[in-house]
């Protein structure tokens, strides 16, 4: 077993409403496929129309910057909407799921055909069934591209951001998918795979028991368990690497491909925060409609619904989808009522709210084991972008996270280069946007600048 990597930077937000170890049964009456879950997309194709039946696995759309790649039905059913936005850009595809899915048929491999397969015929296979998407290349967080080979490939196994689900509890008994995954995944990229073990806690024998890979524990707050920290203190990203990243759900899903030979985008997701009556675990599928699940299970009705976790999560309407990577739906309250001693030009110290500042809330840090019930409140408004040190003091990375911002908003190409954002996507930076005292929406810009350098 490799050494521990022991990172000290970093900040842990503990909120109250941690799902509890129990799961239930969720079938939702509809699925959705939103197109702004894939960063990078150029111009996707849709392939079916409202009123088409599809099954789990059936083609909905590819991007015409990689053909190949194929973004498949999560369910069996009737398309019954494909929704666009201005200019007729694409927004979601919505399925109204029937009651048992039926499955497009896929080839099915034995541990010895697995042994034997080609590099390009496990691509082609993985390219035409729907779990290719879940290989998420870096630099820029983008879909990777099958026709590019990964210097290396990255699977972080545990998760640090606020109320994340256990993966101990999700994935046990998935250890056979987990290793023909991660066997796949070393056939079609021919380099190592590099899993990171949570050493904080009892290693996951799903996780720890693998073989033909290297394993690395870490152990330190969030952004620990981030797949870009981890790449860092592993093989820093330089110009021109291209590398993989996995969440254990897609190399689960990769392999009950190759083993099962059908599409299988059930999952099961944490439902969780202060709002919810009783934090818990679904068994539901991809792109699930949450009205279900949050019916008759909230304790107020004035609540923000965050597809994701609080950091990085996306909001989404008591009606709306989970997002396409996205294992917990997050109810919080909604922060859009004015507090006392909080205007414009006027900080009060924080007594009841969580800060990572400690002028404004060193009673937070007296209560370190704490549960706090924060709201979406920013407590104030965007002001001058000034430059106070606190960045650094939470992303474990030789970076410089405010000198990187500031190059992307002067459009200075070299000096994003020079500062790292090959290395960072928006989850990497996102507690910075936490704590930033000048209220900047740090992953919007840094998501700006990742474009730009990816079109230049």
């Amino acid at each position: 077993m490799s050494e521990v990597i022991k990172l000290k930077k970093g900040f842990n937000i503990n909120l109250a409403g941690k799902a509890a170890t129990r799961l239930a049964e969720h079938t939702p009456e509809t699925v959705a496929i939103k197109f702004d879950d894939f960063p990078g997309l150029y111009r996707p194709k849709i392939l079916v129309k409202e009123g088409d039946a599809v099954k789990a696995g059936s083609p909905l759309f590819f991007d015409k910057a990689i053909e190949k790649v194929i973004y498949a039905s999560p369910v069996s059913g009737e398309v019954v909407a494909v929704k666009r936005g201005e200019k007729r850009k694409p927004i979601e595809i919505v399925i109204l799921c029937d009651k048992t899915i039926e499955y497009t048929e896929h080839r099915r491999f034995t541990i010895s055909d697995i042994a034997n397969i080609s590099a390009q015929d496990a691509i082609n296979h993985m390219v035409s069934s729907g779990v290719w998407p879940q290989i998420v290349q870096r630099p820029y967080g983008i879909v990777a591209d099958p026709d590019i080979a990964p210097r290396n490939i990255f699977i972080s196994t545990f998760d640090t951001s606020p109320l994340a689900p256990d993966f101990e509890f999700v994935f046990k008994g998935q250890e056979q998918y987990f290793q023909v995954g991660v066997d796949i995944l070393r056939k079609v990229g021919k380099c190592d795979v590099h899993i990171g073990l949570n050493a904080g806690a009892e290693i996951s024998k799903v996780f720890g028991s693998v073989k033909n890979a290297k394993l690395h524990r870490f152990i330190g707050p969030h952004p620990a368990g981030n797949v870009g920290v981890q790449i860092h203190h592993i093989a820093p990203i330089n110009k021109g690497d291209i590398v993989w990243t996995l969440h254990p759900y897609g190399v689960i899903q990769i392999g009950k491909l190759f083993l099962e030979g059908r599409y299988d985008a059930s999952k099961t997701i944490a439902v969780v925060g202060s709002e919810v009556k009783q934090p818990q675990y679904y068994k539901t599928v991809l792109g699930a409609n949450i009205s279900k699940l949050i019916a008759n299970n909230l304790k107020s009705e004035h609540v923000r619904y965050i597809s994701g976790n609080v950091l990085v999560g996306q909001k989404i309407a008591a009606n709306g989808h989970l997002g396409f990577y996205d294992h917990m739906l997050t109810v919080i309250p909604e922060g859009d009522k004015p507090r006392f001693f909080l205007t414009e030009g006027w900080l009060a110290p924080v007594v009841k709210r969580l800060s990572f500042h400690r002028a404004l809330g060193l009673l937070s840090f007296l209560n370190g084991n704490k549960e706090y019930v924060l709201d979406t409140s920013t407590n104030g408004e965007e002001r001058a972008f000034v430059a106070t040190g606190t960045f650094e003091q939470v992303v474990p990375m030789d970076i410089l996270p405010m000198h990187l911002i500031k190059a992307i908003l002067a459009n200075d190409y070299d000096g994003m280069e020079a500062l790292g954002i090959y290395e960072v996507v928006e989850e990497d930076l996102a507690l910075c946007e936490f704590i930033d005292v000048s209220k900047q929406p740090i992953q919007q810009i840094l998501r700006q600048g990742i474009n730009m350098m990816r079109e230049s």
